[in-house]
């Protein structure tokens, strides 16, 4: 895929990150390496750095590959596989050792949104596995909020409730690291976003981006959300 041939060009600041399954890492490189402003991602790491553990694949071994992005503590992770906020503070601190940056995945299912607790459910996995890093690694750090409760479920997340809990986010990050590191945050929406509804949500405020799962399974569509920016 190239900016040309998907009629795709970004402006300054914008950037666009293909998260492939690890056997495509290296094509997906291979083809985006010469494209600015295209970058290329894992879907995951190990918590290790080396050892015998079969079938995992280490944040050293994705780095020897030339990935940019590491996406961490996906929902789907953290429900199938039970990763926990602990487990994913060693992941973070193993991928930015390996010089590439960790897009932190948070949020709540829907028995907490439904209590109405879900601000302070995001604020813990924020604590546990990100605040034991320093001002500057932070920089490197990108989160994605998704709210899973609205994600296959026919339940959707309006475009008012991403942004309160993009600007919730924001302001939690202000409060441990102050407002400058804060506002040079990219917070990115993970909530079933698709070409009707993402120029709506990327306007809001405090929604840096998306993190696109089923539609960008269909190239016009995610090109479409892309261009909505």
């Amino acid at each position: 895929m190239t900016s040309t041939a998907t009629g795709l060009k970004l402006e300054e600041g914008h950037e666009v990150v293909v998260a492939t399954p690890f056997p495509y890492l290296v094509k997906a490189k291979s083809l985006l390496q010469h494209q600015p402003g295209f970058y290329v991602a894992a879907q995951n790491c190990a918590a290790e750095k080396s050892g015998a553990y079969t079938g995992e694949v280490s944040a050293e071994m994705l780095k020897s590959v030339g990935v940019d992005y590491v996406i961490l503590g996906h929902s789907e992770r953290r429900e199938y596989f039970k990763e926990s906020n602990e487990a994913l503070a060693k992941k973070v601190d193993l991928v930015l050792a390996n010089g590439m940056k960790p897009i932190f995945c948070c949020g709540e299912p829907l028995e907490v949104r439904q209590a109405e607790t879900q601000n302070a459910y995001v604020a813990k996995q924020l604590e546990e596995s990100l605040y034991h890093l320093t001002a500057e690694q932070l920089k490197e750090v990108v989160i994605a909020y998704e709210p899973i409760w609205a994600i296959g479920t026919g339940l959707t997340a309006s475009a008012q409730q991403a942004q309160d809990m993009h600007a919730f986010i924001r302001a939690q990050i202000a409060g441990k690291y102050g407002r400058e590191a804060a506002l040079g945050l990219s917070i990115l929406y993970g909530g079933s976003a698709k070409p009707s509804n993402a120029k709506e949500l990327f306007a809001s405020e405090d929604v840096d981006g998306g993190l696109i799962g089923g539609a960008s399974l269909v190239a016009a569509d995610f090109v479409a959300i892309a261009k909505s920016f």
